[in-house]
């Protein structure tokens, strides 16, 4: 083969110039070409992984922790359904302590129209009318009088009556309202003095309600305090928290409970600086919780997962495609919930059975292979808690689930939805405390409002009705 004439003329030494001037080039390019190669390959497995996700199912209040207010509701049938069997009449009953009564006696009889007022009459027909009477403020106005004293020549004046001393002109009940409207009813500071001003005729600006929040601060505070000494003198607590928002940021709401007692606490995070700080130094015997790590390792003696949790979990996995391990975990888990809805109908040694019988029956399921990654991980998560799974069947007091307290701050959810909650840190710590007193007030079978009422007054919640001594 001729060379070409531009390198004929080149000499051995720039020949060998020019081959080590390309090999390094083509070394340059190889090592490029492994780097693109391998970048391609983690492109190809990212691309693979992100298929995998699309294949999953969507998370739903039915197979997760998402909230319902997030879940779509399934299309219902068009066809009209058939008609119902009819069922028996139903009336509204009378009131139970009416204001007044009225005995009606007939002076005529209907058909003949003869004289009946000397006959003896017995009730025939009884009913209630319900009405309201005009809603307009009780303005009590105080004029304290006063003079020279002829003794010392220097002015006195009346001492105010109790309850009526200078200062805000708004009472306890009407404060009570305001508080009750505001926090349980979720309504904005000037749709309030808007709704005051219509329906009472009284104007109050919106300065003046948070004045009156403000004023309440200390009442509430001693009632959640005792509320809290209530539950830290208990051998079982429950928790729970959900986001909040105070100003530009978001906090948390936190909920303590158990029994007839509730306690909320809202702080800037969800550590477990938290609930150490809601301890102290007291430790409880018993927590049911779910899963996060701040709520977890404070009892003393055991601690009981939220099996509704895992049910949800449990569902996911079958959804995204484990035919294995899933399904017979969901279905072992929503039988001990079963079991712990018949508790007082069962005897201590018949809950033992049942213990030892599901704990045989999970060592059986976690031997398994689970046919989908997201079985595998469900696996590894019953394998983590497994020995909190079924303490309540050792304790009757312990619930299976942690559903009391999402229940217990669904109404928190409700009010940060509707509100936006909270521009200062002491209306948010102020709520919290207003919602320590309303959900034990529930609880002991107390409306909302007579609860705010009492706490206003200084008057300790009681006990629930049928707790309560009689006379």
């Amino acid at each position: 083969m001729i060379a070409p004439p531009e390198f004929s003329s080149l000499s051995s030494a720039e020949k060998d110039a020019l081959i080590a001037t390309l090999l390094s080039r083509l070394s340059a390019l190889e090592a490029e070409n492994a780097a693109l190669r391998a970048e391609n390959a983690e492109l190809r497995a990212e691309n693979a992984a992100l298929r995998e996700k699309l294949n999953l199912p969507p998370k739903t209040p039915d197979n997760s922790s998402t909230p319902p207010s997030r879940g779509d509701k399934a299309s219902g049938a068009v066809d009209a359904k058939p008609k119902a069997k009819p069922h028996a009449g139903a009336h509204r009953p009378l009131h139970p302590n009416p204001t007044r009564r009225r005995d009606v006696p007939a002076s005529q009889c209907q058909h003949c129209w003869a004289d009946v007022s000397g006959v003896v009459q017995t009730p025939v027909h009884t009913y209630d009318r319900i009405e309201i009477p005009e809603i307009k403020p009780d303005v009590t106005r105080v004029t304290l009088l006063g003079g020279m004293c002829p003794c010392c020549a220097k002015p006195f004046r009346a001492a105010p009556p109790a309850g009526l001393e200078p200062g805000s002109p708004f009472g306890p009940n009407l404060r009570a309202f305001a508080i009750y409207l505001r926090f349980t009813q979720a309504i904005s500071f000037e749709r309030l003095s808007r709704l005051f001003s219509d329906l009472l005729g009284l104007e109050i600006s919106e300065g003046a309600l948070v004045n009156m929040l403000d004023d309440s601060k200390q009442a509430f505070a001693r009632a959640a305090s005792l509320i809290r000494a209530r539950l830290l003198a208990g051998t079982i607590l429950q928790s729970d928290e959900t986001s909040v928002r105070v100003g530009k940021r978001t906090w948390w709401t936190w909920v303590f409970h158990h029994a007839e007692d509730a306690c909320f606490v809202i702080h800037p995070n969800r550590s477990r600086a938290v609930v150490e700080q809601f301890l102290a130094e007291h430790r409880p015997d018993f927590w049911v919780s779910d899963r996060l790590a701040s709520q977890m390792g404070w009892a003393k003696k055991d601690h009981q997962v939220c099996l509704a949790h895992l049910i949800r979990d449990a569902q996911y996995a079958i959804d995204a495609g484990d035919t294995a391990f899933a399904p017979g975990l969901r279905k072992l888990l929503s039988r001990a919930c079963k079991i712990a809805g018949r508790r007082p109908q069962l005897a201590d040694a018949t809950l033992r059975a049942y213990a030892s019988k599901l704990d045989a029956e999970l060592d059986v399921l976690l031997r398994i292979t689970p046919t989908h990654g997201a079985g595998n991980k469900l696996q590894g998560v019953i394998k983590g808690c497994r020995r909190h799974m079924f303490v309540f069947l050792a304790n009757r007091a312990i619930p299976p689930t942690n559903n009391g307290s999402e229940q217990a701050l669904r109404p928190c959810v409700i009010f940060r939805k509707v509100t936006n909650c909270f521009r200062s840190e002491w209306a948010a710590h102020l709520y919290a405390d207003i919602r320590s007193v309303i959900e034990t007030a529930r609880r002991k079978a107390i409306g909302a409002l007579e609860a705010i009422r009492l706490t206003l007054h200084g008057t300790h919640l009681p006990a629930r009705p049928e707790l309560r001594p009689s006379g």
